[in-house]
């Protein structure tokens, strides 16, 4: 730790085995993290109504709620939703190992539990729950219509422009609840079973706006980019128009630029060539006193979100 008001890294131990438990938290409390410990699935159920960890180690097997149905709690809970669970299980059978990941596991270690590989983890994931963390507040600041979901197509973060897009289409529906609301969820869900997700779009149809949902990457294991588009041509078209002193056929061009739609894809729509995009886009470049398609598609973005 650099100073005194560092924060230090916190690690929720569940397990039901003092000997256990008493190695964990040395182990750990040595290397400057603090430990909580909870010896039940309940325990630290009602410790999380309190405190947020860095990452959770949880035992596979205990009595009454065991460890993975106490994650499954965990990973319903919006506020908890990012937070890595770890589990610890000394059970040699495949299926504890897959189970562990289907409810939201992010790794598992086997018992008895090596020193070095148990702190190699715990550094890992703690890190990379943080920088996803980072990179999500940092899409909620650019006013982004980001979210990001697992490969079964669970929410696991929205940015809050994305989260009223989805409520537009879904008034009932909030980011509390922890799941899409089907209408959402069915679109993503027929996404992810595409042999090629990368790129791959789906359109939600809401009277005179269309959401556009596009999957960017899978830049984790179990997690998918996902980047939502607010259609509606008609009134964004006229909005850069009037805004931006473009011709109508420029404002086309550049809207369909900040849907993140390349010239080809725009060339279809319009039902133009490539070579009259790009040119339309150069007199747009030259209009808007930008020199890359970037740029361009960041000012339309602050111009329909204003």
């Amino acid at each position: 730790m650099s100073g005194g008001s560092a924060r230090r890294d916190t690690v929720l131990v569940v397990d039901d085995e003092p000997d256990s438990l008493r190695f964990l938290t040395d182990t750990l409390e040595s290397a400057g993290i603090t430990v909580l410990v909870a010896i039940s699935g309940n325990a630290a159920l009602d410790l999380l109504d309190h405190v947020v960890p860095d990452l959770i180690l949880m035992d596979a097997v205990m009595p009454g709620i065991d460890g993975f149905e106490a994650t499954a709690r965990i990973k319903g809970r919006p506020s908890l939703a990012h937070v890595p669970v770890v589990f610890m299980t000394g059970l040699t059978e495949s299926e504890h190992v897959i189970e562990g990941f289907e409810v939201g596991g992010v790794d598992y270690l086997r018992k008895p539990v090596n020193v070095h590989e148990l702190m190699a983890r715990v550094r890992v994931h703690i890190g990379h729950a943080r920088a996803m963390q980072a990179g999500a507040a940092g899409l909620d600041a650019t006013g982004r219509l980001m979210m990001a979901t697992d490969t079964r197509g669970l929410l696991l973060w929205c940015t809050p422009l994305a989260e009223q897009a989805i409520s537009r289409v879904s008034p009932e529906w909030g980011r509390e609840k922890g799941t899409l609301p089907d209408a959402v969820r069915g679109t993503v869900e027929r996404l992810l079973v595409r042999s090629s997700t990368q790129g791959a779009s789906a359109k939600i149809d809401r009277g005179e706006t269309t959401l556009e949902l596009v999957i960017i990457s899978q830049y984790r294991e179990n997690e998918v980019l996902i980047r939502l588009n607010e259609l509606n041509p008609k009134a964004d078209v006229l909005k850069l128009q009037q805004r931006l002193s473009l011709t109508d056929r420029e404002a086309e061009v550049l809207l369909w630029i900040s849907y993140g739609k390349s010239n080809g894809m725009i060339s279809e729509v319009l039902l133009i060539s490539s070579r009259t995009v790009q040119k339309h886009l150069e007199r747009i470049y030259e209009k808007l006193g930008v020199e890359t398609r970037a740029a361009a598609a960041a000012m339309a973005i602050k111009v329909l979100g204003g």
